[in-house]
């Protein structure tokens, strides 16, 4: 019985992976340029004596639906929707180059270019900070220009051009905190072809109705890994009480 118990569990880990993937999804359907995450189940043979009879499952994250979400015009002059497949180059919290779908950018008061979850823009150089301005705009190609503080509106400067790349051809690799990563700390070129759309946002590709009835199938799989840990115990229970008769 203990093998029984033991894929069992190993089963119920999957399971609870799978539904701690759902569940970010659900928590995401709102999200600006989220991408929903794929969870994959392989078969595991239990090796040992005798034939390879027993099979366990593991299910865990593998990547990230790519598919576009609804695009929205808002009219935000920060606000960009990544066209094609391109993916916008922030800083992430260690310091690395990473990439995502979100478009609602924003300047803080040190006039640093963020997400708006906080994750500093890329240019050419780094990190792009930008001069007090009267007017900011975006170019479909990712040019940045400003019309600085009582300067003529007729005469716009460009100050920046936002890190556009292609991840077609490279390995990427979603992370918990929803930015994309080349394996290894590596880096994706700037691809010269990538647009975005300005005064609209992208929002998440997560289809509610279908997480909810994948989360509902993850219940059920539960309940029936439990229902089998119970049989099993009363297996075990009976077995030994059979052993203990004189």
């Amino acid at each position: 019985m203990d093998k029984m118990i033991h894929i069992n569990l190993k089963a119920m880990q999957g399971i609870m992976n799978r539904q701690t993937a759902i569940a970010n999804n659900m928590a995401n359907a709102d999200t600006t340029g989220f991408r929903a995450e794929i969870v994959n189940a392989r078969a595991l043979y239990v090796h040992g004596a005798g034939l390879d009879s027993r099979v366990s499952t593991s299910e865990a994250v593998v990547g990230a639906d790519m598919k576009g979400g609804t695009v929205e015009n808002t009219g935000g002059p920060l606000d960009i929707a990544l066209n094609g497949d391109a993916l916008l180059g922030v800083q992430a919290p260690d310091g690395a180059e990473a990439y995502t779908r979100r478009g609602d950018l924003m300047v803080n008061e040190s006039g640093l270019l963020t997400t708006g979850d906080g994750h500093p823009v890329l240019g050419q150089g780094g990190p792009i900070t930008l001069p007090a301005a009267d007017k900011i705009t975006i170019a479909a190609n990712g040019a940045i220009s400003i019309v600085p503080v009582g300067g003529d509106p007729a005469q716009p400067v460009e100050v920046g051009q936002l890190k556009l790349v292609s991840p077609q051809g490279s390995e990427i690799r979603k992370g918990k905190d929803n930015l994309f990563r080349v394996p290894g700390d590596g880096a994706l070129p700037e691809d010269p072809d990538a647009t975005v759309t300005t005064g609209a946002l992208e929002g998440s590709n997560v289809n509610m109705t279908e997480a909810l009835v994948d989360m509902i199938e993850a219940s059920r799989a539960w309940e029936t890994q439990v229902k089998m840990l119970t049989s099993a115990q009363e297996m075990d229970d009976s077995g030994a009480s059979i052993m203990r008769m004189p």
